[in-house]
């Protein structure tokens, strides 16, 4: 997979570059923080279109103008799809912007949230107040750490997991492999959930291959599902569903009892309806390969 590349010209455009032939660019009107972390590039730059952002190694992570969207539909698929969360861990998420909504769900008791880049959170805090919100409240251990190492010492301690990573490169990469996976299963209670972003399935289709073949060999019920984040490579944008015993498309689920900008339980339903182009990445291979056979 490429790593997607970007630069800025005189502080007007941020040019992200998918593949060596199609790339996405920004007009930025001004960049309000930069600086070079342990563990990555970062900045906030503020867009014409989207508004304030967070950007690390030059991929656009979030911005004010869009990141409801990921936020709802990475939260609110889980915890709705278990009956009762209240104990949750956020892997990453140093924008705050899950953390945020997760305390939105009233079952919620207490939520475990390990960025491994403290830089994030405070640039968010200063800058993105309106995602960061989440970080103060009184519910979240905040925790500034390794989230793989904090996952493999946990044995059935959380409802729901979630995995908001930034691209598997640099400090994410760890987070895409069948021993995080694998530590995250025996981290979840005999009900639990867990869900992580896989990028999109036109850019990344063998991470998305090779994340379901791994996740369905360990979890009972593994299903992708889909939201459109305009600011997202292709717009198209692929989570992975992983659960114990519960289906995200089970009878009885709850309505959200706060406003809500995208997610309602028909765009819940609609997120698990797979085009094909999509639902071939996570058939069997022999099934691909016998949909493949002429006659």
């Amino acid at each position: 997979m490429n790593r997607r590349k970007a630069e800025t010209k005189a502080e007007e455009w941020l040019i992200e570059e998918q593949t060596p032939s199609y790339r996405t660019q920004w007009r930025v009107r001004q960049v309000l923080h930069e600086e070079q972390t342990p563990f990555q590039h970062l900045q906030i730059v503020e867009m014409e279109d989207f508004g304030r952002a967070l950007v690390l190694d030059g991929a656009v992570q979030t911005t004010v103008g869009d990141e409801f969207i990921y936020h709802e539909m990475i939260v609110n698929v889980p915890l709705f799809t278990h009956p009762n969360p209240e104990r949750i861990l956020v892997i990453g998420g140093g924008d705050g912007g899950t953390v945020r909504e997760v305390f939105r769900h009233p079952s919620v008791k207490k939520v475990d949230m390990v960025e491994i880049d403290g830089a994030v959170i405070a640039a968010c805090r200063r800058h993105l107040p309106e995602t960061a919100a989440g970080l103060d409240h009184p519910g979240l251990n905040l925790v500034v750490g390794d989230g793989i190492e904090w996952v493999a010492e946990r044995k059935e301690e959380y409802d729901v997991i979630l995995v908001d990573s930034s691209d598997p490169v640099g400090p994410a990469e760890g987070l895409f492999n069948r021993a995080f996976y694998e530590n995250v299963y025996r981290a979840l209670k005999p009900a639990g959930v867990f869900v992580a972003q896989v990028l999109s399935p036109f850019f990344h289709q063998r991470l998305i291959r090779d994340v379901y073949q791994v996740v369905s060999t360990i979890f009972p019920i593994t299903m992708p599902y889909l939201a459109v984040v305009p600011t997202y490579p292709s717009g198209l944008h692929c989570f992975m569903l992983g659960s114990k015993r519960f289906s995200p498309l089970r009878q009885g689920m709850k309505t959200p009892a706060w406003p809500t900008r995208w997610y309602t339980p028909e765009v819940h339903r609609t997120a698990f309806q797979l085009p094909p182009v999509v639902a071939g990445l996570v058939q069997p291979v022999a099934a691909v390969e016998t949909a493949r056979k002429p006659g």
